[in-house]
């Protein structure tokens, strides 16, 4: 599903309901890390996560292409986020050794190409998830 995002009229200012939303992704990242532990693939990481939101009730769309606006012309440069909760917060999964700067250049460029303003990388091969937990805002 290709899709294209409007921009917050007000995306400097984080609300208390992201917050909120946020602290319950995060709730449901421990919950996956702490039953599969580090060493996977994303994939896995990925299915998991849908499942957990699934169960407890967090609205998600999972694997969303992202169209970019290069003059006027939507195109298909290949972008896929992994998860948009409730169309406010962009989750980016991660199963890697180390985050480097571009894991997060990746999460603020689908932040800044859909105008959704908070996001959340993920990197579970972290040892501990709370390790691997980075909160971005625009």
């Amino acid at each position: 599903m290709q899709r294209n995002f409007p921009v917050p009229h007000n995306h400097h200012v984080i609300p208390l309901r992201e917050k909120e939303l946020t602290d319950r992704i995060i709730g449901a990242a421990i919950e996956v890390h702490r039953t599969l532990g580090p060493g996977l693939l994303e994939s896995a990481y990925q299915v998991c996560m849908e499942y957990e939101s699934k169960l407890r009730n967090i609205p998600f769309e999972r694997l969303v292409d992202l169209l970019l606006n290069y003059k006027g012309i939507n195109l298909d440069a290949g972008y896929v986020i992994d998860l948009i909760y409730d169309k406010r917060v962009i989750v980016e999964l991660k199963a890697v050794e180390r985050v480097i700067p571009v894991h997060e250049a990746q999460l603020l460029t689908y932040m800044r190409l859909t105008g959704i303003h908070v996001g959340l990388l993920l990197n579970f091969n972290a040892p501990v998830l709370k390790e691997g937990i980075y909160r971005r805002v625009l």
